[in-house]
């Protein structure tokens, strides 16, 4: 037997596609065998995964094998070297091949494969197409992408840490921070019990934590490789993923509300202790925990719980742009206005909370803003006489808003609520398709000139109210803005385009701003500062158009303006450690915000 030796040159500037590429030609002669391994370097940022029953570390290479040959035949090299391609031929043919494929979800599918050979093929595409991959590569279609999240699964892509080694975090932490080029700046974090609208989906909520860093180095200019997703598998109550034999998280029931409290103690001061500098930002935690791991942690770490506090930023935007719009309309002092919650859970509670700042900057209390607001959860609107408050069943979050005021009458639907208190404002978080039912939205219209109505929740498939319908039901009189994506709309021989409060808009900017100020903590102010930034970001030509968000296709620098006012709230509230920022008025940050953005 003749063994043929071969010399292979790779650069250290080669993306991963090329390199697999270039083996995949030497290696591709029929009798060729591997007889010894060695190694070369691949620039692949290092990844760990945890799963059982083994409780083994896996790690995406560093280093991947070359394959020493041997052949009876001499091997056949080509005469001419491999075609030339140009980072822009990559990007053309990405393009036309997300053209060709039929579904959103292969597109998501590919566009992660894609992400994992070459993050900058991918993020010049997400630059190039932000609005049409948006919903690919995030809501809605990584909805259903963690909901197939095993079947699927093509690879560990994150962090993955299971209740089992509790005692093990610090020293798995710090051996994942000893493998790393570049210390993580965000880590988005999740435990998987409340995916968007979609449920307890258990490790498929890690698709939810790579969906939002894709958002933040996309939208808000982040580095990607300071970016570290992260899965908290404390198992899961959705029997049917469970009892799937493809499934590759933890197969038992979720633990309560106190183990999965001292995970959450072992794991939060194990990051901060590795990752110093990162924000860790929680997603997508039910709702009980997010309240209640929120007020734990808020003063001691730098965290921010982008589903109570990013929603209530971006719906506090879009009320301060509609409230105006309305009051314009009516002639209503901007105080006056009155707001109805569908929906009692932790997004619900906190977007109510955070609004009342804007009866706050009215000149209304705390309490007297706290009465603008009246909650419907699926038993009603929220009383201190309704049953489950008396007994007190009624989980802990919701108890801000119980209405002292209803005389003990109780009000079961949203009719009955709208028909008592006559708002201004409809909101919806509900996570029920349809909620708001024609009877409903027809009211609002009898009501008010322009009827303000956000139906918030995600994926689309869990809004509460379609765009078209608001307009037919409303005459086309409506303040609309959803959580997930509405295509413009003709109507009565105009197109009407929908506002959409997607916490994209905030998010990143918090985060980014977040890091760039090198706060110890991110504020309550901070939030509230996000949200001003964002109602200022809007062009004349937005809100001529009557637009309640900019348009997402000017995100970079949206982002770049909300981190500036997220950096100069940090300065006041003297929890910033950047002192190079300080005595910038929001302009000069802004432009240094643009400044530090990543681009591929």
């Amino acid at each position: 037997m003749t063994r043929t030796p071969f010399t292979l040159s790779l650069r250290s500037t080669d993306s991963v596609f090329k390199i697999r590429q270039s083996l995949s030609t030497v290696l591709s002669h029929s009798s060729t065998k591997i007889i010894s391994r060695g190694y070369i370097t691949i620039p692949i940022t290092s990844t760990i995964a945890y799963h059982r029953p083994t409780i083994r570390l896996f790690k995406m290479p560093i280093a991947a094998p070359v394959r020493t040959l041997s052949s009876s035949q001499p091997l056949k090299r080509s005469t001419s070297p491999l075609p030339a391609i140009t980072p822009a031929q990559n990007l053309l043919r990405l393009k036309a091949h997300l053209q060709n494929l039929p579904t959103p979800l292969l597109k998501h599918v590919h566009l992660s494969k894609i992400r994992r050979e070459d993050p900058n093929l991918f993020f010049s595409v997400m630059r190039d197409e932000l609005t049409d991959l948006a919903p690919i590569v995030y809501t809605p279609t990584v909805g259903e992408a963690c909901q197939k999240y095993s079947q699927i699964y093509s690879g560990p892509e994150g962090l993955y840490l299971n209740i089992e080694d509790k005692d093990r975090i610090p020293e798995i932490l710090h051996q994942y921070a000893s493998k790393l080029v570049t210390p993580p700046q965000i880590l988005v974090v999740t435990d998987g019990s409340r995916i968007l609208g979609l449920g307890d989906l258990g490790i498929g909520g890690m698709g939810i934590s790579v969906g939002k860093l894709n958002l933040y180095v996309a939208g808000g200019g982040v580095n990607p490789h300071g970016c570290l997703p992260v899965v908290l598998d404390m198992g899961t109550n959705n029997e049917t993923i469970r009892n799937d034999p493809l499934y590759i998280g933890l197969k038992q029931s979720r633990v309560g509300l106190e183990e999965a409290t001292e995970f959450m103690d072992a794991f939060m001061a194990a990051a901060s202790e590795a990752f110093p500098k990162a924000v860790i930002q929680h997603e997508d935690f039910y709702s009980e925990a997010a309240f209640d791991f929120l007020a734990r942690y808020k003063e001691k770490y730098r965290m921010f719980n982008d589903d109570i506090e990013g929603t209530g930023s971006v719906i506090l935007a879009g009320f301060l742009a509609a409230a105006k719009q309305a009051s314009e309309a009516s002639g209503k002092p901007l105080r006056d206005h009155k707001v109805v919650f569908l929906g009692g859970g932790s997004a619900a509670v906190g977007v109510a909370k955070e609004m009342m700042n804007f009866f706050m900057m009215q000149g209304l209390t705390e309490d007297e803003a706290r009465e603008r607001f009246w909650l419907i959860d699926t038993k009603g609107l929220i009383t201190s006489t309704r049953a489950d408050v008396v007994s007190g069943k009624i989980a802990s979050h919701k108890k801000f808003f119980i209405r002292n005021d209803t005389e003990g009458k109780e009000y079961p639907s949203l009719e009955s609520v709208i028909e008592y208190v006559q708002p201004t404002a409809l909101v919806g978080l509900s996570t029920t398709f349809g909620a708001f039912s024609e009877f409903a939205v027809r009211r609002m219209a009898e009501l008010n000139q322009s009827p303000i109505i956000f139906p918030l929740s995600n994926p689309t498939s869990k809004c509460e109210l379609a765009f078209s319908d608001a307009l037919e039901w409303t005459d086309g009189r409506v303040l609309f803005a959803s959580g997930s994506p509405y295509p413009p709309q003709q109507f009565k021989g105009t197109l009407r385009e929908p506002g959409q409060g997607n916490n994209f808009l905030v998010f990143p900017g918090i985060g980014f701003g977040a890091l760039q100020a090198g706060c110890k903590r991110i504020t309550t102010g901070m939030i509230t500062a996000s949200a001003i930034a964002l109602s200022e970001a809007l062009t004349p030509e937005e809100k001529q158009k009557g637009l309640l968000y900019p348009r997402l296709e000017r995100i970079r620098a949206v982002s770049a303006r909300v981190a500036a006012g997220v950096v100069k709230q940090a300065q006041e509230d003297g929890v910033d450690t950047n002192e190079t920022l300080r005595g910038l008025d929001i302009e000069a940050l802004t432009e240094e915000m643009n400044k530090a953005q990543w681009w591929p």
